[in-house]
């Protein structure tokens, strides 16, 4: 499981025009899973994702998490994470996992954010979302869990 994590001052998606997740301060999790991705994978990166520390303090220190500034998250199903670009030009989506196992996933790990007191929204699921966004530093994380 790989999660592309964005400090964002606002972040929104839109599918068919309209906008079904929004969110000020906070993180867009863009969240790719493979065949093999388990839920204790997702536990453990929903436990490092909820309280990764990289809002800066009255001292101007990467020292607060989401909790701290009443945070949200985005999340956004992107299988493209998974993407093989190691032969020719045109990517390679075979490590991604399968519709109906990946979106099982992407749900459990959006609950499960909830259950840790964090406002969460989400895009829809296999849609074509535009996503955007007001990055906050920037600040971009990868966050993997093999």
């Amino acid at each position: 499981m790989r999660l592309v994590v964005q400090r964002v001052k606002n972040a929104h998606v839109e599918v068919e025009g309209k906008i079904v997740g929004k969110i000020e301060t906070g993180f867009l999790v863009l969240i790719g899973v493979t065949h093999n991705d388990t839920k204790e994978q997702a536990d453990y990166l929903v436990k490092k994702l909820c309280k990764l520390r990289v809002f800066t303090d009255e001292n101007d220190k990467m020292n607060l998490g989401l909790k701290d500034i009443n945070g949200e998250l985005l999340i956004v199903s992107q299988f493209t994470l998974y993407a093989d670009c190691t032969q020719g030009n045109r990517p390679s989506f075979i490590e991604a996992a399968k519709p109906d196992q990946a979106n099982e996933l992407y749900e459990y790990f959006c609950s499960e954010c909830e259950k840790n007191e964090i406002h969460v929204e989400k895009g829809i699921f296999g849609a074509d979302m535009k996503v955007s966004l007001v990055n906050d530093g920037p600040v971009t994380i990868l966050l993997e869990k093999n």
